[in-house]
């Protein structure tokens, strides 16, 4: 693979745009370095850089194009649409019939708010049950990554310049698969946490009916129990992983798969608590969401003929296939070239990722770093393992010979050092403190 045409784009990235990318797990300094393949285009599982190099990716808009790019049915809805009219003032009927059409998926959920992004529907979620319970302290699952861009949820990051310590003090966390963490925070705040959220499930399964001792302690505390559903949502189930594991949360968020790459999101649940947000009550109003493009009606439109794809194609069971069938060739790669115990496929089929290893067997970027480089020699683009409705079993194919080769190199880099293979910087996390 040739980067010329990208490594040329790249100051001027920069210099336009802080960090280079609009999103900080998109940037530089996530992948290897003099390999920032800048894409022109995409279609199905595949997807074209500013080289003309061609990659199978894996992990489309960061787990948001799970039917695959361009995606025909999806793109001529829109298209539709766009034609009537993409922004009105006041409400188009399309948003009626989204909303319906939504609560028709999720079991329990009696109202709808969409939204263009998680995070605003998460912070939605977190501002309308301190409304609701009259408390301000929120508890969060550290296990997990990202919730929002807003300062109730970085002020827990490394990256917390910038927000002021008292917003800081006012979420708690706890951890997932620990019940004890989650007794010890309202042992600890009594009476004081509005809401909890986390996601169903990520790399490990839900032990010990977790979801469901948590949930029974959030209600024995007037706590609002909030499942985060913007990667599970439409990839476990057509329900959710709500529905995959059989609980039914307070209030729930929902995304990414939801448009297959198009802008929008959704906040749904119990009326009692969603209905702060609107006219018919006597309480304090709620700011619940609101935004000019929030319910642009072409993204309502694209997130409606994805629903209607889930309900006449086989697309979970695809996505839980094919999976299937890149974990079973990529663990068997890994024991053919003896990197057991030093790379690991983890999560569910329909939501896979890898960890690289070092000697020790903890977590190195460094040999992250060699395996995406390795991969990408090869014309795969996967920082996760996350498959699409448009992944053919010749994609699957040749993503494992792709890395089977890289794990070639991997064993020797683990029997020699990897300092020796490596070419340029390691990646590095997004949430650090300082570059």
């Amino acid at each position: 693979m040739k980067f010329e045409g990208s490594l040329a784009l790249q100051k001027r990235f920069h210099a336009a745009i802080p960090g280079g990318s609009h999103t900080y797990a998109k940037g530089d300094d996530r992948f290897p370095e003099r390999m920032p393949p800048y894409i022109v285009r995409g279609k199905g599982s595949h997807v074209w850089d500013a080289d003309g190099n061609e990659f199978i990716e894996y992990g489309g808009g960061l787990r948001a194009v799970t039917l695959g790019h361009a995606y025909e049915p999806v793109v001529e809805a829109a298209a539709r649409q766009m034609r009537l009219g993409a922004n009105f003032i006041r409400p188009a009927t399309i948003e009626l019939e989204a909303a319906e059409m939504l609560l028709g998926f999720i079991e329990g959920a009696e109202m709808v708010k969409f939204a263009k992004n998680g995070s605003d529907a998460n912070s939605a979620a977190i501002r309308v049950s301190r409304a609701y319970t009259g408390r301000d302290r929120i508890a969060v699952c550290a296990s997990h990554p990202f919730f929002s861009v807003d300062d109730w949820f970085i002020g827990t990051t490394p990256m917390a310049a910038g927000i002021p310590q008292a917003i800081r003090d006012l979420t708690v966390q706890f951890h997932y698969n620990d019940l004890e963490s989650v007794k010890t925070l309202f042992h600890d705040h009594p009476g004081e946490i509005a809401c909890l959220i986390l996601e169903p499930e990520k790399e490990r399964a839900p032990k010990d009916g977790f979801l469901h001792e948590v949930q029974d302690l959030c209600r024995r505390n007037g706590t609002v129990f909030i499942l985060d559903e913007i990667i599970t949502g439409f990839r476990w189930h057509m329900g959710g992983a709500q529905k995959f594991h059989g609980i039914v949360p307070d209030l729930s968020t929902f995304g990414k798969a939801l448009g297959n790459g198009f802008s929008v999101a959704a906040l749904a649940g119990k009326r009692e608590i969603l209905r702060l947000g609107g006219l018919e009550h006597d309480r304090e109003r709620v700011f619940l969401a609101s935004a000019t493009h929030g319910a642009e009606t072409h993204s309502l439109a694209a997130a409606m003929e994805v629903m209607r794809t889930y309900r006449r194609e086989p697309v979970i069971e695809t996505l839980w296939r094919q999976g299937e069938r890149l974990a079973g060739g990529l663990n068997e790669a890994i024991r053919e070239c003896r990197v057991e115990g030093h790379v690991s496929i983890e999560g569910r089929p329909c939501c896979l990722v890898y960890v690289a290893k070092d000697q020790r067997g903890e977590p190195s970027l460094p040999f992250r770093t060699l395996l995406l480089s390795e991969i990408l020699k090869r014309g795969i683009l996967a920082s996760s393992l996350v498959v699409s409705y448009s992944h053919t079993g010749e994609d699957i194919d040749r993503t494992v010979e792709a890395f089977r080769e890289g794990f070639k190199v991997y064993r020797r880099a683990l029997d020699e050092g990897v300092e020796k293979y490596l070419e340029g910087r390691p990646v590095k996390p997004v949430m650090r403190r300082f570059n």
